[in-house]
């Protein structure tokens, strides 16, 4: 019976993309308009819905770091509705032209904006992520299907709720916006694998996530979201500079995947700089997990660090650091155990820029800067809905454009080939 229902709401999204299609950006706008007025009315009855989620997750164990990633607040909501009133402000790419031309032969070729159709989004614990999604995907007419991690099964029911009720009140489909609710492994892998009706899959999560989708689906995937990251202190850096930057790229919010994971230090400076890091990081009773040249340095109260630990996407107040030759070690670490993501260097080597810059395989590439900025919000493309690690289509922070692809418009009065 469950697969019966996951292929009915299969069928019900495609029947919503048919219809959003040709909906104008002003219906849209309202909708998401009434969309932000709901959340904030029915904030009380999210919050309460919320709680469960969150005893639940106690309850179970889970850390609070994740916790953190799902628990909601007053201001949080406010901050959810005032992103989608974000996207209400920005372009709609739909029947943008990208570019056209007059052939010789008379035809003129226009290359237009269209939406994907329906978009199937498979996520962990962050209710923000729900939201953000629906927004995105409606204003790009697209309708989605949205699997949530289980740990925000109620805090996501009554939001696809809300937003279901403001789309019937926009006089729009509510059934552009669908939530798969029977959460077992089975039914995720159907929905992985349903190309009749799914035009696009996004998993957002850890790495386990992504890898469970990238080898079982047969609908096309956008990888999105593992973050190895890393920051490189070279030997010209401003200390007190990467001090300010490796601090808050590792603990302003170390539960996202644009958080420094780990940290790689040149050894002209690693006797000056690294025990600032660390009474940085003491604040935040991070685990340092370290190189024998970092323990040499750090003392004991480093643990010692494995490909493991280099190779981990901590999502908590943990971090590895190793103490490099030169600036062409710092980069082959990277190589080895990059998530493609987003990479940083501090330095004021303008040489050095070039080369971290040019070499370093990453969808963002930081210089003097944290790796907290890859974000479709700061990079001003309105509420993202994933951060893209793969080449293909779409790369970094995706935001409205990302979701739509292309067709080509050709008119012509009677010629034949």
């Amino acid at each position: 019976m469950a697969s019966e229902l996951i292929y009915e709401l299969g069928h019900r999204a495609k029947c919503a993309s048919a219809s959003l299609a040709v909906v104008g950006t002003a219906q849209k706008n309202r909708a998401l308009l009434l969309i932000a007025e709901e959340l904030e009315a029915r904030s009380g009855a999210v919050l309460a819905e919320n709680e469960k989620d969150v005893q639940a997750a106690a309850e179970h164990g889970i850390s609070q770091v994740m916790i953190d990633r799902l628990r909601l607040s007053e201001a949080r909501i406010r901050d959810i509705a005032q992103a989608v009133r974000h996207v209400v402000d920005l372009e709609d790419p739909v029947g943008v032209v990208d570019h056209g031309r007059t052939l010789p032969n008379g035809l003129n070729i226009l290359c237009k904006r269209v939406p994907m159709g329906v978009v199937g989004m498979i996520y962990e614990s962050r209710p923000n992520v729900t939201v953000d999604a629906a927004a995105l995907c409606l204003k790009s007419s697209n309708a989605v299907i949205l699997r949530g991690g289980k740990e925000a099964i109620h805090t996501n029911i009554i939001l696809v709720e809300l937003m279901r009720s403001a789309l019937a009140k926009a006089g729009l489909d509510p059934d552009c916006i669908c939530l798969l609710t029977e959460l077992s492994r089975e039914e995720t892998v159907k929905m992985m694998k349903m190309n009749e009706y799914l035009d696009v899959l996004i998993p957002r999560g850890g790495a386990g996530l992504i890898q469970t989708v990238v080898q079982n689906a047969t609908v096309p995937v956008i990888e999105t979201g593992v973050g190895n990251c890393h920051v490189y202190v070279d030997a010209s850096a401003d200390l007190e500079m990467a001090v300010r930057i490796a601090d808050n790229a590792k603990t302003s919010r170390p539960s996202v995947c644009n958080a420094c994971e780990s940290l790689l230090v040149h050894k002209d400076i690693a006797a000056a700089f690294l025990p600032k890091a660390a009474a940085a990081f003491a604040a935040h009773d991070v685990v340092i997990y370290g190189c024998d040249r970092t323990r040499e340095i750090l003392g004991g109260k480093v643990l010692k660090a494995t490909p493991a630990e280099y190779a981990k996407e901590f999502l908590d107040y943990k971090v590895s650091v190793r103490v490099v030759d030169d600036l062409e070690q710092a980069i082959e670490h990277i190589a080895q155990y990059t998530t493609h993501h987003s990479e940083c260097i501090v330095t004021n080597s303008y040489q050095n820029v070039q080369e971290f810059t040019a070499r370093v395989d990453a969808a963002a590439v930081y210089v003097n800067a944290s790796t907290r900025y890859t974000d479709g919000g700061e990079f001003g493309l309105g509420a993202e809905i994933g951060i893209s690690t793969q080449k293909l289509h779409a790369r970094g922070p995706m935001g409205l454009r990302e979701l739509t692809t292309v067709k080509y418009i050709v008119t012509g009065n009677g010629q034949i080939r």
